[in-house]
């Protein structure tokens, strides 16, 4: 038999080989990548075609840059169809087209045929013989009274001190466990007009409850966004003890004129206009915004604001005729949100 003696340097060489292979495949692999990243700088360069759509692109990093710049190039085109369109107006002068009015939820509103014509004599007459009418003919004078759940915490509490320097003639009282159909009776014994209630949820106001007495009715509303007044940048001194001047924007059906009344009735009739403050209620597909201003004259054109607080948004949930009763109530709105939202462009007030 022929021995053959194999020395151990050809083990360090076959080792030594396999790492120059290893060290020529991470260079072939980096010289790839290298030229992939080229690639597809170079394919971002060239113009999109017509029939392009970037979710067809599974790399994540080249899809969000290709969208990017899908983004720009349209915002690109949208700026220099403006400046060509300003340049024509420019040179037609009067013989202008009249400006294009842009498409929004708000302008193409579903019609809603509980919608208020002010001429109708039907509404007329309902107004002067609803609930409200003994306030609108100047019999009562709006006397609130704000409490709040079973024990409230801080923020809940400032905010129902906030409201009760908005509304005059309000005052805060502790609910101290007792039910709302034991508070009511307490209410109309002592000329109240109103009671709300500010319901909370893990420390913060989520919830309100407004009662028109004596005879209703009753609304509930969900509370959201609320800020007080120490929450809110450059905002004015505290109000004042004027009364304020009222807006109501946009109530437009015969629930929304109902939900105006019903926030009318908490402000005296006769604003003091020494007092140069404003509450607004502003109705914004179905949410309520209210803000509360103060007005200042700059000179005989200008006229500048500054909002005083606390602000928030409603949300209307339910509206009870009489006063509040949860078991036995009966009631005139509900919202059903699957119902209702079925149509975006459908609004209840």
């Amino acid at each position: 038999m022929d021995i053959t003696e194999v020395s151990t340097s050809q083990d360090g060489k076959g080792k030594k080989g396999k790492k120059a292979k290893k060290k020529s495949a991470e260079v072939d692999g980096e010289g790839s990548a290298g030229e992939e990243k080229k690639m597809v700088k170079s394919e971002l360069a060239v113009a999109f075609p017509p029939a392009f759509s970037v979710s067809e692109i599974k790399n994540k990093q080249r899809r969000h840059f290709m969208f990017m710049k899908l983004k720009q190039e349209k915002r690109k085109q949208k700026m220099q169809l403006r400046k060509k369109r300003r340049k024509e107006r420019e040179a037609l002068g009067d013989k202008a087209p009249p400006k294009e009015v842009p498409k929004t939820i708000e302008n193409q509103r579903v019609y809603d045929e509980t919608t208020v014509d002010p001429e109708d004599e039907e509404i007329a007459f309902d107004e002067g013989t609803d609930e409200f009418s003994a306030y609108f003919n100047g019999l009562t004078n709006p006397k609130v009274l704000i409490t709040t759940s079973d024990r409230p915490r801080g923020r809940t509490v400032r905010f129902c001190e906030q409201l009760a320097t908005v509304i005059p003639n309000a005052h805060v009282y502790y609910r101290r466990g007792l039910a709302l159909k034991r508070i009511i009776p307490q209410c109309v014994a002592r000329n109240f007009t109103y009671l709300m209630v500010i319901n909370e949820d893990r420390q913060v106001p989520n919830g309100m409850v407004l009662c028109h007495l004596p005879d209703g009715p009753t609304a509930h509303f969900k509370v959201s966004s609320v800020r007080l007044r120490k929450e809110m940048k450059r905002r004015g001194k505290n109000p004042t003890e004027h009364y304020p001047e009222v807006i109501l924007n946009n109530f437009t059906t015969r629930l929304g004129h109902t939900i105006g009344r019903l926030f009318a009735a908490l402000f005296p009739q006769e604003p003091h206009f020494v007092g140069r403050q404003v509450a607004t209620f502003h109705n914004q597909r179905d949410f309520i915004f209210f803000r509360f201003h103060r007005y200042i004259f700059k000179n005989e054109k200008k006229v500048g604001i500054q909002e005083l607080g606390p602000r928030f948004t409603l949300k209307l949930r339910s509206l009870q005729k009489g006063t509040f009763d949860s078991k036995y109530g009966e009631y005139e709105w509900v919202m059903k949100r699957h119902e209702m939202e079925a149509c975006r462009r459908k609004f209840q007030l």
